[in-house]
């Protein structure tokens, strides 16, 4: 029954996002960002729960955040590796030891979630990684609040259509899911923001 439900909250997200112009049809594939998965839901669970009955679009969102925020982790440590590459090993400016830092987040942080939670507490994440993640500002920076809300919302829809009750292994159970979709297509957006794309080949011409 969950895997049913986590397949149908994955094809409701694909088709909103995908009509958003968020995401193509196919979704990039990034080994490396959905592995930390594990890693960040165990951390971000405890706290998840704690504030799911109170503000549950909160607790399903924040997640969509950091989905988004593991992908721009990712992204910017390969960068820097690129740069080390091109300008060579002996580079040590200023500019290149500040971006050398910024770059090793994904890598050298070992509690990814605790790091960005204890920036401004659980409850500012969202605007910390929409301000100090994602750069983002002005009507970007709304425009996201207001698509992560409404992904939140529809997944919590869903959720309560289930009929699951309160407290059961099927409740955590579904609850989890909701947030691995939620992790996985924050992060698919984001990589689709920087530019991955998965293109079909054709292998007949």
């Amino acid at each position: 029954m969950i895997e049913k439900f986590e397949e149908q909250l994955h094809q409701d997200l694909h088709q909103f996002l995908q009509s958003m112009n968020e995401i193509d049809a196919h979704l990039p594939e990034c080994p490396d960002v959905e592995e930390k998965w594990e890693q960040i839901a165990k951390a971000y669970i405890p706290d998840g729960i704690k504030e799911f009955n109170d503000f549950p679009s909160a607790s399903l969102g924040w997640m969509m955040y950091i989905g988004m925020a593991v992908a721009k982790f990712w992204d910017a440590e390969w960068e820097v590796t690129e740069q080390r590459e091109q300008s060579g090993a002996c580079s040590d400016s200023a500019e290149s030891r500040r971006n050398s830092t910024e770059g090793q987040i994904y890598s050298k942080v070992d509690d990814l979630y605790a790091y960005m939670r204890d920036k401004r507490g659980y409850d500012a994440m969202d605007e910390y990684i929409r301000e100090d993640v994602l750069l983002l500002r002005g009507v970007d920076y709304t425009v996201l609040e207001k698509l992560v809300g409404e992904c939140a919302s529809r997944v919590y829809n869903a959720l309560r259509h289930q009929n699951i009750e309160p407290g059961t292994k099927d409740a955590f159970n579904a609850y989890v899911s909701c947030l691995h979709q939620l992790y996985l297509m924050g992060a698919a957006m984001q990589l689709n923001r920087m530019g991955y794309h998965m293109t079909k080949m054709n292998w007949d011409e």
